[in-house]
């Protein structure tokens, strides 16, 4: 396998433009282990540049937010059947109970967790949330994302400088095993820090009281005798 050509290839970028995008939809789209496998190769190559890789990673991150984010704006979080099942339905209703409360911790933290991307981005719009506050968490979260998996192929790829093709496959496992570590850790967060349904009975519930006394109770009415017989 010839890896300086397919480095130098033109076809790179665009590719992984395009994967990035549709990982907003698609879950099972590699974007994230080809990510860590260009930043592997660039280190070890010196192709693709470094500097292209991150910025079209990142772009490609912030336009498939957002088109998600106009989806659901437009078509709510039930339109479609596959919003209604499984995994999905699941993360959507865990994003629109919080996504005004903690919007940009879902933002942030979605890129990494499977399924809750697309879940984040769907309920903030659907929740309505303001693209002038959505679009820079939008931006900062793809950037870090970017930054984040580029820096974790380098380190693999400068390990292992003299040989791209063993940087290459090693930098994808080593990023499969961070993504599932970070997806528990923000699974243990968020476990931690969801509110508790409380066991006191609700404002409606009332303890019954003794019956009210009435007003003339047997303690209250004076006896009344007959008048005396005249006779």
């Amino acid at each position: 396998m010839d890896l300086d050509a397919i480095a130098a290839s033109p076809w790179v970028l665009p590719v992984l433009f395009a994967l990035v995008v549709g990982d907003a939809f698609l879950v099972v789209l590699p974007s994230e282990t080809l990510v860590v496998a260009l930043g592997a190769l660039s280190a070890s190559t010196g192709s693709p540049a470094l500097g292209l890789v991150v910025p079209v990673a990142a772009a490609g991150a912030v336009i498939g937010d957002l088109a998600c984010y106009l989806i659901g704006r437009r078509v709510g979080l039930d339109r479609w059947r596959w919003q209604r099942r499984g995994r999905i339905r699941r993360a959507l209703e865990r994003a629109s109970a919080t996504v005004h409360r903690r919007t940009a911790v879902l933002v942030f933290t979605a890129r990494y967790v499977p399924f809750a991307r697309i879940a984040v981005n769907l309920a903030a719009g659907a929740g309505r949330v303001p693209l002038r506050r959505y679009l820079p968490l939008s931006l900062g979260a793809g950037i870090s994302w970017a930054c984040y998996n580029v820096t974790v192929g380098a380190l693999v790829g400068s390990a292992f400088g003299d040989q791209p093709l063993l940087a290459t496959v090693i930098s994808m496992p080593v990023a499969i095993a961070l993504g599932l570590g970070i997806d528990r850790l923000v699974a243990v967060v968020d476990a931690r820090t969801a509110p508790k349904p409380s066991n006191e009975p609700g404002a409606s519930t009332t303890a019954e009281g003794p019956a009210p006394r009435s007003a003339s109770g047997p303690s209250d009415r004076a006896e009344i005798t007959p008048p005396p017989d005249p006779r």
